[in-house]
């Protein structure tokens, strides 16, 4: 079992930038796939990015390609989504996701554990 603690959500402008950290506890983090998904107010849960548990697989939404960047570091159990050139549209909660068993897919019910979420608004 492992626990998710999302950080690093806030306000900025239109064109900044925001990197978002999922801490999780355990000691089998490097034996999780991950996944960052987000949801707006009224609208379904969508898949943003995705990283394998060695980190050497990497899947976006094409919404976010060019912009967004997920990265792991396994020595500190955390994942992290660099997001540059936010947009108004990316205002959103903001969860990861964990998963034992490889999954690159963008359903988010395949997903077994879940933070809490951070919350991102792009605002000028």
């Amino acid at each position: 079992q492992v626990q998710l603690v999302e950080s690093g959500g806030g306000l900025v402008q239109p064109g900044g930038s925001l990197r978002l950290s999922c801490a999780a506890s355990g000691r089998t983090f490097d034996a999780y796939n991950m996944a960052w998904f987000r949801q707006a107010p009224g609208k379904e849960r969508d898949f943003v990015t995705f990283i394998s548990s060695n980190g050497r697989i990497t899947r976006s939404a094409d919404f976010v390609k060019g912009r967004f960047t997920i990265s792991r570091d396994n020595a500190r159990n955390t994942v992290y989504l660099q997001m540059n050139s936010l947009k108004p549209e990316d205002t959103a909660i903001y969860y990861c996701a964990a998963k034992a068993a490889y999954y690159s897919g963008s359903d988010w019910r395949a997903y077994d554990y879940w933070g809490q979420g951070t919350q991102v608004t792009v605002s000028s």
